[in-house]
Formats: C-alpha cells, sequence, structure tokens
C-alpha cells in the first residue's frame, strides 16, 4: 500500500524539542527513503510535505532546512526520492518519481500528530515542479508553495546547458525529440486541476532557475482564476542570505497556516 511505513529507525537530532526518523516506506512497489521529523510535544500539528531540489546527490535533503520547519509547528515529511539513499528504483526528474511525494504525503495524513486536512507541500528549486504535480494528482492538500521552484521542463532544458546530459538521459532525449516526456513533467499543462491556493517565493536574479519559471506560473494561475501570491526579491538569486532566508521560512509558514 502506499505510504505505508516498513521501517522507521531513530536518527540523531540537533533540535532537543524535535524527533527525526528515517523512515523506509511503500511508493508503486519501490522501498523509498525519507527523513521525518515531528515536534516532541504532545498535541495536534499540521502536516507538510518537503519536496528537494537537484538531483541524486546534488541538493539531498537538509536536515537543518527540516528542523527550522518543524520547529515552526509541523510534522515534516522529506522523501529522499526513488533511488537515492539506499532506496529502491531510480530518480526520475519528475517523472515517476511524483509517486514518491504522493506517498509521503499519506504518511501525513495518517500521523497520529497530524490534523488529516492540514497538509501543505513545500518544494524549492527542482522540488518545486514535484510540489505542483502532487498538488495537482493530490486534491485535499491545504496549500502550495514553491520557492525559487521550476516550472517548465523545457525551459530548464534551454536555460540549463550544465543539465542538458542528465535531462537526455533521464528523461529519454532532447524536448523537440520527445516532448510529450517533457509536458508531462511540466505542470503549467495542468493547473486547472490544482485547487490549492499556491505561493511562489523567487530571487529575481536566480541563474539556477530563472524567474521566468515564476512568472509564467503566476501568469497561467490568474487567467485560470486560482487563488496565487507572489513575493518577489529584487536583489536575490537562488540563495538568499541567511536572515532574510530564515525570515521568509517563517513568513510562509504563517502564510500556509492561514490557508
Amino acid at each position: 500500500m502506499n505510504g505505508k511505513i516498513i521501517s522507521k529507525i531513530k536518527y540523531p537530532s540537533p533540535n532537543p524539542n524535535i524527533h527525526l526518523w528515517i523512515v523506509t516506506y511503500q511508493s508503486e512497489q519501490l522501498k523509498i527513503k525519507g527523513l521525518l521529523a515531528e515536534p516532541v510535544r504532545e498535541g495536534k500539528y499540521e502536516g507538510l510535505l518537503y519536496l528537494r531540489g537537484g538531483i541524486k546527490s546534488v541538493g539531498m535533503v537538509r536536515i537543518g532546512r527540516v528542523i527550522q520547519f518543524a520547529s515552526e509547528g509541523f510534522v515534516v515529511m522529506a522523501p529522499f526520492y526513488r533511488g537515492n539513499q539506499g532506496g529502491e528504483g531510480n530518480e526520475d526528474f519528475a517523472g515517476e518519481d511524483r509517486y514518491d511525494a504522493i506517498s509521503a504525503m499519506e504518511i501525513l495524513k495518517h500521523h497520529p500528530k497530524v490534523q488529516p486536512d492540514r497538509v501543505h507541500v513545500f518544494g524549492f528549486s527542482r522540488g518545486g515542479v514535484m510540489a505542483l504535480l502532487a498538488g495537482i494528482i493530490a486534491e485535499d492538500i491545504r496549500s502550495v508553495v514553491t520557492w525559487g521552484g521550476v516550472t517548465d521542463m523545457v525551459l530548464t532544458y534551454v536555460e540549463r546547458e550544465d543539465l542538458r546530459r542528465m535531462m537526455k538521459r533521464v528523461i529519454g532525449g532532447t524536448p523537440t525529440k520527445f516532448p510529450k516526456r517533457y509536458a508531462w513533467r511540466t505542470p503549467l499543462y495542468e493547473l486547472d486541476r490544482l485547487h490549492a491556493p499556491t505561493l511562489i517565493i523567487h530571487g529575481v536574479k536566480d541563474k539556477n532557475v530563472s524567474v521566468e519559471h515564476a512568472y509564467r506560473l503566476e501568469k497561467r494561475l490568474k487567467e485560470l482564476n486560482k487563488p496565487v501570491e507572489s513575493w518577489y526579491f529584487e536583489q536575490f538569486t537562488h540563495y538568499f542570505p541567511p536572515k532574510i532566508n530564515r525570515d521568509t521560512l517563517q513568513r510562509l509558514c504563517l502564510w500556509m497556516k492561514k490557508q
């Protein structure tokens, strides 16, 4: 069953108020690994599906980041995606591995400390496209947040020459030869199925994921009369200064809780 926890191993937490576990769970017949964080204090919390950026060892789940979110009052589930950290299968760059996100969401919905109707999705960088795809497939999430998020796979191929070799290998070719494979990984074409409010956070000087990704997402959501809010930071790139980063995280957590 998707989302079934197969094993749960305690992991050293840098924060005494947050429990951490390495979880192995089921997703589409595969055993996937992920990180689960929850506040120690008893009570009911909101759930947060944290979707990392990058691929393979680049952009792995950062424990410090997960702890930050958990400290704001969330039970956080952060999948490593298939093929990573001992998980089965092969990472598919917003392809079949989208179901690893959906299955991880089931863990949150059935977690004893989570209000099942209060699960949010957050994606950074490549995780942005994963968050949007998860929001499209799972209709009962409360909100979607993309931070420096990819929204258009063809645009990524065009802009990131350094990623083209990987994308051709994982996706199976170029956007010219296989347009449907790239379209399937591009949530812009299915946003009519997204019902949750969306928050877009992006640095205008971002060279890793250009702000054009954010503009295209915002434009399409507005065309569809979907609830969307955008926070653009004129002076920042893909990475924000530490204090601004922390402040923005706290602000987005407040935004999610209001949805």
